[in-house]
């Protein structure tokens, strides 16, 4: 009997990760990995005043503590934050950045 595709552990594992992610099962310890990327990419100021909210579709969502940072942030330091984010994390294909106003920041 002729097989078609991939079988084996590597198959199971990549199923069972997809699994873990589809249900949030890791969903803390990746929010906190996520954090500690976004802190070492941003730096320790801009990380003070942000915090990040998740990814959407390849969209870092990043809370902004006022309204003056978001405005500086988007225009001034998007592109930089981006490019160090591609180059320094690419295996979690973040192909854009948006700033949220959310003074929960903590």
């Amino acid at each position: 009997m002729k097989r078609h595709g991939r079988s084996g552990p590597e198959s199971l594992g990549k199923a069972l990760a997809e699994l873990v992610a589809l249900r949030g099962l890791a969903r803390p310890r990746g929010d906190a990995q996520l954090a500690d990327v976004w802190r070492n990419v941003a730096g320790p100021q801009i990380a003070a005043a942000t915090k990040v909210l998740g990814i959407r579709r390849g969209v870092l969502q990043v809370g902004v503590s006022n309204s003056a940072l978001l405005s500086e942030l988007a225009s001034f330091h998007k592109a930089s934050l981006l490019a160090a984010m591609t180059r320094e994390h690419a295996d979690l294909k973040i192909r854009d950045l948006k700033f949220r106003l959310n003074g929960e920041i903590s």
